[in-house]
């Protein structure tokens, strides 16, 4: 009688229509599949029966989250092979019809409900985000998103972070190690403030400010006051201590507070650091028109966002269930002309867009040995299920950069007054 790694491979095959790129060791010690390649571990029945449960890229999360599934062999490979078998497939309803109605499709998971066994399908692990039903992107469904992916608790950020505590996209002067994360970090918060013409005397609303980098980096290095606004009061707490620690208290003020709650404008200059992806689509136009609100005519707002390839059908683009289940509930990605299209509407004049899609490859990859180094104290802050579910979310963001999957750029916009002056450089990347 064939083992369990062959008997699994056979069936997943067949369910694919493909060979299997990996080797696959089971629970019971057999082994199949290229002697060369990554080793998927299944390390019990019950990853098998997440899969059944939820077929595709959210039932192999599941069974990840849970330990029940892990590699052996470099992450980033096995991620790569088996991201054209899963991830680009999709799992829509028809395609899964479609397949039903395959007798050898019928046959391979018949096989698998038999080599997982009984009982019934297994909880998802306690680290999946319970959805609403209704009344996305509140106020209070903001809140709970935020809180969800944030309060994870600030020493396991620092794990992952590093010494910056800077939650985006580096900007690299050269690919590690002739540059620092440290370094990359704080080069990406003088370029914004280079874009945004930070000076003394001028006033910076920091909308998403995390744990106070770019607050703290703009008043004590351009000399400007700063509010800095969040919803994670874990975060707030953190950026205060920051604020206090570097004598910036008369400058810098931290609040709990959305952005559609802030009143207090005009603001000469706005950041939007890594927030933008969590306001969603039916809201993005009310947040760009907040925000145009809140600048002073001639004031700069810099959009620093990532963002999808855009779709043939765009009605059909569903968030990524992983992403959505696991690490930015509600969270939304867009493609770039619509961003520009939204900022447009509401009144902004687009002046300037850069894509920096490679450098956030790079901080992925250098967040992930971070990461890893201190992986024994990050699963003793925020527990293993959590631990497991950043590693495969930051890894699997890396290829998606590096392989044009998704990007992220900087748009720079002004709230241009009527007198047509913009009151930036005739060329531009000469930023003052």
């Amino acid at each position: 009688m064939p083992d369990a790694a062959a008997r699994l491979k056979g069936h997943v095959e067949k369910l694919i229509d493909a060979p299997l790129p990996v080797r696959i060791r089971a629970w019971d010690g057999s082994q199949a599949g290229p002697p060369d390649a990554p080793t998927l571990v299944v390390r019990n029945r019950r990853a098998l029966r997440h899969l059944l449960r939820k077929p595709g890229e959210l039932g192999l999360a599941r069974a990840w989250v849970a330990g029940d599934l892990t590699v052996e062999g470099d992450l980033y490979t096995a991620l790569d092979r088996l991201s054209g078998l899963i991830w680009e497939r999709g799992e829509d309803a028809r395609t899964l019809a479609r397949a039903l109605r395959d007798p050898d499709f019928r046959s391979a998971v018949r096989g698998l409900i038999a080599l997982a066994g009984p009982p019934l399908p297994p909880a998802p692990p306690r680290e999946e985000a319970r959805r609403p039903r209704r009344g996305l992107h509140t106020r209070h469904s903001d809140r709970r998103a935020i809180s969800h992916h944030y309060d994870v608790g600030n020493d396991f950020y620092e794990i992952v972070l590093g010494p910056s505590m800077v939650y985006s996209c580096a900007y690299w002067p050269a690919p590690p190690p002739r540059g620092t994360l440290e370094q990359a970090q704080h080069d990406k918060l003088d370029l914004v403030a280079r874009k945004l013409a930070l000076k003394p005397g001028r006033r910076l609303l920091d909308v998403g400010c995390g744990w106070g980098s770019m607050a703290v980096h703009a008043a004590r290095d351009h000399g400007v006051s700063v509010v800095g606004v969040t919803l994670s009061h874990e975060q707030a707490a953190y950026a205060r201590k920051r604020v206090a620690d570097e004598g910036l208290t008369d400058r810098v003020e931290i609040r709990v507070q959305d952005y559609r709650d802030v009143t207090d404008g005009p603001y000469d200059a706005i950041s939007s650091i890594g927030m933008a992806e969590h306001v969603g689509s039916e809201r993005y136009l009310e947040y760009a028109t907040a925000l145009h609100r809140l600048l002073k005519p001639g004031g700069r707002l810099l959009n620093h966002q990532i963002a999808r390839r855009p779709q043939r059908d765009e009605a059909s683009y569903r968030v990524d269930p992983f992403i959505d289940a696991y690490v930015f509930p509600d969270g939304e990605l867009a493609p770039l002309g619509t961003t520009v299209s939204l900022l447009e509407r509401s009144g902004f004049e687009v002046r300037d867009v850069e894509s920096i899609r490679e450098h956030y490859a790079l901080t992925l990859r250098r967040w992930v040995a971070n990461l890893e180094a201190g992986w024994a104290r990050a699963v003793e802050l925020a527990g293993p299920g959590r631990t497991r579910v950043w590693l495969l979310y930051m890894a699997a963001s890396a290829l998606a950069f590096e392989h044009h999957r998704i990007g992220v750029n900087q748009v720079l916009a002004v709230r241009t007054p009527e007198s047509g002056s913009s009151g930036l450089p005739l060329r531009t990347r000469t930023w003052n």
